[in-house]
């Protein structure tokens, strides 16, 4: 028998896919090529205020992807966040300014002082349900925000300035943009590879057992607390990175700044609106919204306050109604609709 014949389609059927190992293939080189593309945007963007805007997206995609693995991966819906992104802010710079330590090290002293702060905060917390949790972590952002708000230390209501009298890398200071879009970029990228090392884990099943099926995943011996508090825990330590990072980039915080409580709402749509518990759902809802953001600021102005609160609030409404799971999801049905009318149009063809 020839193989060759033997292995022919019947004539009339439709070409059936591309195997799996191929297109798995092609879909491996979205990420380096995307991550490419990434770093030589700066190339073709000189305008200073539409790199700012690269660099506001890139910084709350790593919001958002940090935030998706708390609220995303394990479902505990936390509006509080803020306080951690404050946290690490405030650390840093605190070390930095006051006792001259190297911002790099008071960058991650700043992420485990929030994650050390969210284990004593998720132990309490995490005996709340629902709406309740997220309340409780409103709650304590709030308190945060008051303590550092009449802290003299901490600058009080007027905030804390970085000292520009040095620039490099050595003292994370500088005078361009380009430096902060390359480290936004690098730890965005940093909490993605995070991000998809707990999805592939044990972590990461634990987190999504306890998020669809608590009662289930309680009867087959995981310690929910336990795994609630080691989302909490991951994802506070991000976000204070950003914080971090957001202090550096603007060589000066106030409370209002790094506590204001849309930014915990800022965090937790950038996730939903992408794709809630998708790795690259973040990435697709910071682009969104920061163009929607920014697009209110550039048209109303001054007398725009509060717009952006306005606009989060509506898109809450219309992604739960019509798109509730996220741009990622809307596109991915309407592929697989677009393939379902084109295998009908074929069997149409062939008959």
């Amino acid at each position: 028998m020839n193989p060759d014949k033997s292995m022919a389609l019947p004539a009339g059927l439709p070409d059936l896919p591309a195997p799996r190992a191929r297109r798995l293939g092609a879909a491996a080189w979205l990420v380096p090529g995307g991550l490419l593309l990434a770093a030589l945007v700066p190339l073709a963007v000189t305008d200073p205020s539409h790199r700012n805007l690269a660099i506001l997206m890139l910084m709350a995609a790593q919001l958002g992807v940090a935030w998706n693995i708390l609220g995303g991966y394990a479902g505990q819906i936390s509006l509080g966040q803020t306080a951690f992104y404050g946290l690490g802010a405030y650390t840093s710079t605190i070390l930095f300014a006051r006792w001259g330590i190297n911002p790099w090290l008071a960058m991650l002293a700043g992420g485990v002082l929030a994650a050390a702060i969210s284990l004593a905060i998720g132990w309490s917390c995490f005996r709340l349900k629902g709406h309740y949790f997220s309340m409780a972590t409103i709650a304590v952002a709030e308190i945060i925000q008051v303590l550092f708000t009449n802290w003299e230390f901490a600058g009080s209501a007027v905030g804390l300035t970085i000292p520009m009298d040095q620039e490099g890398w050595a003292v994370f200071v500088f005078a361009s943009k380009l430096p902060y879009y390359y480290l936004a970029l690098a730890l965005l990228v940093l909490t993605l590879v995070a991000n998809y090392a707990i999805e592939k884990s044990y972590l990461g099943y634990y987190f999504r057992a306890i998020k669809d099926e608590p009662d289930a995943a309680r009867s087959l011996g995981v310690n929910l607390s336990k795994y609630k508090q080691a989302a909490f825990a991951i994802s506070s330590f991000f976000t204070a990175l950003g914080g971090s990072l957001y202090a550096q980039k603007e060589l000066y915080i106030d409370p209002a700044s790094v506590f204001h409580t849309g930014l915990s709402i800022k965090m937790a749509l950038v996730s939903i609106l992408g794709g809630v518990g998708t790795l690259f759902g973040p990435l697709a809802g910071a682009a969104i919204l920061t163009v929607i953001e920014e697009g209110t600021r550039a048209l109303f102005g001054g007398s725009g306050k509060g717009t952006d609160l306005i606009v989060y609030a509506a898109l809450i409404v219309v992604v739960a109604v019509y798109y509730p799971t996220g741009a990622l999801g809307w596109l991915a049905s309407w592929r697989a609709k677009r393939r379902a009318r084109r295998a009908r149009a074929g069997a149409g063809e062939a008959s």
